[in-house]
């Protein structure tokens, strides 16, 4: 047989199957025809194969057919339209949807620190058991603030995000116990409150703010975050609705951890101004603005791009085809 006639004749086919695989959105004739044209031409990849397996007529209808095949199984959309949907979707509607327990959890939290603060700043006897007048005021005078460049600020900044991120994944990953969220926002805003108790005692309660806010604007929030993922995948366990327990759990595990992912990047650009700005020659003024900033960044992010998301029906969740079969439940 004479390929290359029988490639002339063929052509105008495969050409338009090719066409076809390669139109972004097709109509339900344009789809028709696509499968009927598959069909069409898988057999003269066969004659082909038949008298030439090796052939450029091969290499190219194989080609062809691969395209035209993953446009009729669905083939995963590409990296950046992932990259696109998890930023622009998938992320900011899970920041949007626990955005009120993240604020219930920054306000409890901000409610046991000050509370330890004063216990620390009033009570002479709780002051004197955190050690000597030497020691406390080593910490009020050299320590507090040198921490933030004692070492290299890129290399602190590292060690910080590489700190936070862990305390945040741990959130959201254990928060299905109940208990371990409460626990570890208590820890903290106990340390913060006593921290910032003792600085109250010598006089350094304005040093204080001016060394933690800049970068604990953020970097507390995340914490918050990630608390409120945690707790809310716990409560998934605890009040499923109409779902059972394990997909209710299974959904909001696969919408929630989403933030786990989402916060490392948050918890980076903290760590930068941690690392870079806190301890900077910066005015006041232009620490606390930078910090301030970067917050206001976060909750535009939700707010805006969380709420026109979540109106347009995501969750955060995986997409159908991803998240698996459903079971229906009374």
């Amino acid at each position: 047989m004479d390929l290359d006639a029988y490639a002339s004749v063929h052509q105008p086919a495969w050409k338009r199957l090719d066409a076809l695989a390669r139109t972004r959105r097709l109509d339900a004739e344009q789809a028709d025809e696509l499968l009927e044209l598959y069909g069409r031409v898988s057999t003269h990849l066969s004659v082909v194969q038949a008298h030439d397996p090796d052939g450029p007529q091969a290499s190219g209808l194989s080609m062809i057919l691969s395209r035209a095949r993953s446009r009729i199984t669905g083939a995963p959309s590409n990296a950046s339209a992932g990259f696109s949907r998890f930023f622009l979707e998938q992320l900011p509607a899970a920041f949007y949807r626990i955005r009120w327990l993240t604020l219930i959890i920054g306000v409890a939290f901000c409610l046991v620190a000050v509370w330890f603060g004063w216990w620390v700043a009033n009570e002479p006897q709780v002051l004197a058991s955190l050690g000597t007048d030497e020691q406390r005021r080593q910490f009020v005078e050299e320590q507090f603030v040198g921490y933030y460049s004692e070492n290299p600020a890129a290399s602190f900044a590292g060690q910080v995000w590489t700190n936070n991120a862990w305390i945040a994944a741990q959130e959201v990953a254990f928060g299905i116990t109940g208990y371990f969220v409460p626990l570890i926002l208590f820890s903290n805003a106990q340390s913060v409150g006593i921290s910032g108790g003792v600085m109250a005692a010598h006089g350094e309660l304005d040093t204080f703010f001016l060394y933690i806010l800049p970068h604990g604007l953020m970097e507390l929030t995340a914490i918050f975050i990630a608390g409120a993922a945690g707790l809310r995948i716990f409560w998934a366990w605890v009040a499923p609705g109409q779902q059972t327990r394990l997909d209710s759990l299974a959904t909001e595990g696969r919408a929630l951890i989403t933030v786990a992912g989402g916060l490392v990047l948050v918890l980076a650009v903290s760590g930068v101004v941690e690392g870079f700005v806190t301890p900077s020659d910066l005015p006041h003024w232009a620490r606390l603005g930078i910090g301030a900033l970067v917050l206001a960044g976060y909750w535009t992010y939700t707010l805006v791009l969380g709420g026109r998301a979540v109106r347009a029906g995501a969750t955060g969740d995986l997409e159908s085809h991803d998240a698996g079969a459903r079971q229906l439940t009374a």
